[in-house]
């Protein structure tokens, strides 16, 4: 069985992966996100594949996931909250509308090189908020890009969402799936 290494901390992440029955470790990627790229495909694939490439350098052996998500709002890049007040005027610029979440995935064979890289887009339509229901919720969500957390069970703040679930929790699972098929690395089909 081949090792399976996260180059993320993301709890949501680990869980997501856990769920679907693979064994695998954690080494988060310590990568710059600075890019020039300006559309948001490329970018989650290129800082996807910066933070698999640079895990696999480290471990020289291994199959390497990486993970990018960010939240574009009105061709927007809207990214994780600096402090309390700016999640409120993210909060206050979602509250009511549509907004597209991007999550870029690469696998890469850390002895060999190898690379698989794809991405997905979902369409989530937030639900309206109250000024009250802001501001209880921007103390919530400063570590997720559009400070909120769709998979939360007390946060409502989704309405709908056109596109994959899990996508918008930051990992693609059925595009994942595919990229470590060719792998031949086996996610449970439950998910």
């Amino acid at each position: 069985m081949k090792t399976v290494i996260l180059a993320s901390a993301s709890p949501r992440r680990r869980d997501l992966l856990e769920s679907c029955g693979l064994s695998f470790s954690i080494i988060p990627a310590n990568v710059s996100e600075d890019t020039r790229l300006k559309k948001p495909s490329f970018i989650v694939r290129q800082l996807a594949i910066r933070k698999a490439m640079a895990v696999a350098k480290e471990v020289r052996q291994g199959i390497v996931i990486g993970a990018d998500t960010i939240v574009v709002f009105k061709g927007s890049i809207i990214g994780k909250p600096e402090d309390e007040r700016d999640a409120m005027r993210i909060l206050s610029l979602l509250n009511g509308t549509y907004h597209r979440v991007y999550s870029g995935i690469a696998v890469v064979d850390a002895a060999s090189g190898r690379m698989k890289v794809d991405y997905d887009v979902s369409a989530v339509k937030m639900r309206v908020l109250s000024k009250d229901e802001i501001k209880r919720f921007s103390k919530k969500h400063l570590d997720k890009a559009g400070a909120y957390a769709v998979q939360e069970t007390g946060d409502a703040f989704v309405e709908r969402i056109e596109g994959d679930y899990f996508n918008v929790v930051g990992l693609p699972l059925g595009k994942l799936r595919n990229l470590l098929k060719s792998f031949s690395v086996i996610l449970d089909k439950h998910r």
